[in-house]
Order: structure tokens, then C-alpha cells, then sequence
């Protein structure tokens, strides 16, 4: 299992990136914990059930399968 957390700092693109822990673009600031999870859909559909608002997206370089943008 991975620690996920969102970041809370909106990109360019509009998207908030969810990222796992160990990613170089990992955020220390203005985060939100996610827990652990096995996998980055785990994590994204967690971020996406607490601010269904959001356009949510994984960090593409946590999880490139999941990267929709």
C-alpha cells in the first residue's frame, strides 16, 4: 500500500493532481491526506468522494496508466 495525498493547488490545466508518496513532484504544503491505498484509481476515487467539485487527475509521473490530461 502507498500514501496518496491531493494537492490542493490548483494546475493550469484546472485539474488537482493526486500524487503517491516517493514521487518527486511529490506536494509537502497545502495537501490533502488520502490514506494509503493499493493502487492510484483507489486513491482518485477517494479525492473525487470528497470533493466531487474538483476536476481530479493523477500526477503523471506517480501513475501514467491513470493520467487522463
Amino acid at each position: 500500500m502507498y500514501r496518496y495525498v491531493l494537492n490542493l493547488n490548483v494546475q493550469s490545466n484546472g485539474d488537482y493532481e493526486v500524487h503517491k508518496e516517493g514521487c518527486y513532484k511529490f506536494p509537502i504544503t497545502n495537501i490533502k491526506e488520502l490514506g494509503n491505498h493499493l493502487n492510484s484509481e483507489s486513491a482518485i476515487k477517494a479525492a473525487e468522494a470528497e470533493y466531487p467539485h474538483l476536476s481530479i487527475d493523477e500526477c503523471i509521473h506517480c501513475a501514467k496508466p491513470c493520467h487522463t490530461r
